[in-house]
């Protein structure tokens, strides 16, 4: 396969997983340029090993583990991912607003877990792939995955605590009045 049969099957893809990880459309699609960018030069190496797709999304992974360090404390603009990267259990019989709510609050403290736990949860329920697959792109063992996305659900689970949200919504509402 050439890299340019490559970039235009997977980039889609890859856009796709940058954007679930970033929150942010734009930042994804400067991830996916970088990377295609270094994958490009380095093709020949990475067609070697036989698995190009894994490599690319550890490159992918890498360069959001590593991009602009320090300016991730902003809140991520959720409202910029299109529709096509919308979870199925985003139904549309649910209330929009309910549903918008409910997104907006699990993206934001996925946002805020250690960048590692957050690339672990997109990998496993975004991307679908399994521990050892994570492992692989995270470069480490299985177990470790699997302490990452423990420590991860834990604390989402605290932060998502259904009647706590609604009343730090609640919260908002009174003080923007």
């Amino acid at each position: 396969m050439t890299f340019e049969e490559y970039a235009a099957s997977r980039s889609p893809a890859l856009l796709r997983y940058a954007a679930v990880l970033t929150g942010d459309r734009e930042l994804a699609e400067d991830i996916v340029q970088e990377v295609l960018a270094r994958a490009h030069a380095r093709w020949s190496r990475i067609t070697r090993h036989g698995a190009p797709d894994l490599y690319v999304r550890r490159m992918v992974t890498n360069e959001f583990l590593s991009w602009r360090r320090g300016r991730w404390t902003r809140l991520i603009p959720i409202g910029r991912l299109a529709e096509d990267h919308r979870p199925l259990w985003m139904a549309a019989q649910r209330d929009a607003a309910t549903v918008h709510a409910e997104r907006d609050a699990l993206l934001t403290e996925l946002a805020r877990l250690p960048r590692r736990q957050q690339v672990v949860l997109v990998l496993r329920y975004y991307e679908g792939l399994s521990d050892g697959e994570i492992a692989d792109v995270l470069g480490c063992g299985p177990s470790t995955v699997r302490g990452y996305a423990s420590r991860a659900l834990a604390t989402l689970r605290v932060e998502l605590d259904p009647v706590d949200l609604h009343r730090r919504q609640a919260a908002l509402v009174r003080k923007d009045q």
